[in-house]
């Protein structure tokens, strides 16, 4: 296991959240070392994820900073495609990119990054290509990619389908595991391929996975 780093990982949480987008994310980072922190609009006021759990936020939004942070990760939710009411999570999200900050955004909080104009200069992916471009204010058309999930600089995105690539992206910015570890690891967890289980049993033994 690496060791722990001194800045959490911040999963937001609201909501709708869909639970199910960042459970391979959350549970393999926290096997790495790193610690998840959750975030949402009042700490201690609970939220419901769309999986029907109660999750009470470490960290109210208004004092999450930047500069205490090494990740945000926004998750899908319903709530992104009935209004606004998600919108201050994608206002922060630009915040931590202006501070150099990376961020992850799944399924519909990519929807959120759209209206909030940060997908427009940015390669980036969705769910599908019309999905964002019914999203008031984008202008992101010619960036958007055909693909599992994409790391632009300090930004991640990816769909709904893809909450493994997700994860996969995640591991490479923060540096989780080493390239044939996380290709291993990516083979196996969304490929079901085999053979990719000796090199994590291998790795593991190394303290390497």
């Amino acid at each position: 296991m690496t060791e722990n780093p001194a800045k959490p990982v911040h999963l937001a949480v609201y909501d709708t959240w869909a639970d199910w987008e960042t459970g391979h994310t959350t549970a393999h980072l926290t096997r790495r070392g790193h610690r998840i922190s959750t975030v949402g609009f009042a700490a201690g006021t609970p939220v419901t994820t769309m999986g029907g759990l109660r999750i009470l936020p470490d960290l109210s939004l208004a004092d999450l900073r930047p500069e205490d942070s090494s990740l945000l990760i926004l998750a899908g939710a319903e709530l992104w495609d009935s209004g606004d009411e998600l919108a201050p999570f994608a206002a922060k999200a630009r915040e931590f990119l202006a501070a150099g900050v990376p961020v992850a955004a799944i399924c519909g909080a990519t929807a959120g990054l759209a209206r909030e104009g940060l997908l427009d200069d940015r390669p980036h992916t969705s769910a599908v290509s019309f999905y964002l471009a019914g999203q008031p204010g984008y202008a992101g058309a010619g960036q958007y990619v055909e693909a599992d999930a994409v790391t632009a600089g300090d930004l991640i995105t990816a769909g709904p389908t893809e909450p493994v690539a997700f994860a996969r992206e995640v591991f490479a910015r923060l540096g989780v595991y080493k390239p044939d570890v996380l290709d291993a690891w990516y083979r196996l967890f969304h490929d079901s391929d085999a053979s990719a289980f000796p090199v994590l049993m291998a790795a593991e033994e190394a303290g390497d996975a």
